[in-house]
């Protein structure tokens, strides 16, 4: 079973100096019919122009992935941590009881382009964490990369979620496939290009949602570049 959510249909907030897209309801937009899906509550493709950004602000109970597309993304926070992120690296923070941090475009001439990804946690409370990875291309290219998993397998980032995330860069003609366990169930976002997936051609900002269906086939048809989530 597949559902499409396509990129002109999700949520869109303009504030000048943030161009948003959510494919969940978020903030303003609300859509009792996209809530999330599983585990996952947030996808929001976020443009922030130069030298903007979102102050110092709080979150609770939540594993929060940022990928960057293109640009550069500063962050600092209340446990110490702070950092320049750009393509190929992955950030990730635990939430957990508590946590306040800032996010601010590092460039004052570029935009920068990201992917903000919330997923619950398995387990409320606990120690806020702060982690970081560079996924060079290479690892991506042509193949499925995995970036936050709940066992850190491959060189993945520790996520306290029975989840899967993966990212790949898949050229033309080029063909990944990802076996899905019984009662296991995928959204694939699409970041840039065009691909298809099990015969559904999604272009850059689609998402996907797939259940009940255990050989998950992706076709390049453009350079794409794009995340997969594997949820319980």
């Amino acid at each position: 079973m597949k559902v499409l959510r396509r990129s002109e249909d999700r949520g869109h907030v303009h504030h000048g100096w943030l161009n948003a897209k959510h494919s969940f309801s978020f903030g303003s937009y609300y859509d009792d019919r996209h809530l999330g899906f599983r585990d996952l509550r947030v996808i929001n493709e976020d443009q922030v122009a130069p030298g903007a950004g979102f102050p110092s602000h709080g979150h609770q109970d939540m594993e929060i992935i940022t990928y960057i597309i293109e640009g550069a993304l500063e962050h600092k926070d209340s446990m110490g941590s702070g950092s320049v992120i750009r393509p190929g690296d992955v950030q990730y923070m635990s939430a957990a009881s508590g946590v306040m941090h800032s996010e601010f475009n590092h460039s004052k001439q570029e935009k920068v382009h990201l992917l903000q990804i919330w997923i619950l946690p398995k387990v409320r409370g606990g120690k806020p964490a702060y982690a970081e990875k560079h996924f060079p291309l290479e690892s991506r290219l042509n193949q499925l990369c995995p970036i936050a998993t709940a066992d850190g397998k491959s060189g993945s980032l520790h996520i306290r979620q029975d989840a899967n995330v993966y990212a790949s860069i898949l050229e033309a003609e080029k063909t990944v496939s990802l076996d899905l366990a019984n009662g296991r169930h995928l959204w694939v976002q699409v970041a840039k290009g065009e691909l298809l997936v099990n015969g559904e051609r999604l272009k850059a900002g689609d998402g996907l949602a797939i259940s009940q269906e255990n050989k998950i086939i992706f076709n390049g048809l453009d350079r794409a570049e794009f995340i997969i989530f594997d949820l319980s």
